[in-house]
């Protein structure tokens, strides 16, 4: 699967049922001695505090990913997984 099939559709997390955004401008974290994906960073929302600079990223272990269908990909984010928000200044 290419990083263009990815682009539009909507993760929702298996553990609450709740929409994380959608797969737009994201990176890919890929190790490059094996070649595969170790992580999807969804960029941060734009809020009113973001505009003064204040955003947030999520980032989401490619093991989270349990599947990706033809509109959504499905995670598996737990509380203990939700560590991997990342809040930058």
């Amino acid at each position: 699967m290419r990083l263009s099939e990815l682009i539009g559709k909507e993760i929702v997390n298996l553990y609450d049922g709740g929409r994380l955004g959608t797969v737009g401008d994201s990176d890919l974290v890929i190790d490059l001695a094996s070649g595969r994906v170790e992580s999807l960073i969804l960029p941060g929302r734009h809020t009113l505090l973001s505009f003064w600079g204040d955003q947030q990223q999520m980032i989401i272990p490619w093991e989270a990913v349990k599947k990706i269908g033809s509109e959504v990909i499905i995670v598996d984010l737990d509380q203990t997984n939700l560590r991997g928000r990342r809040y930058l200044l």
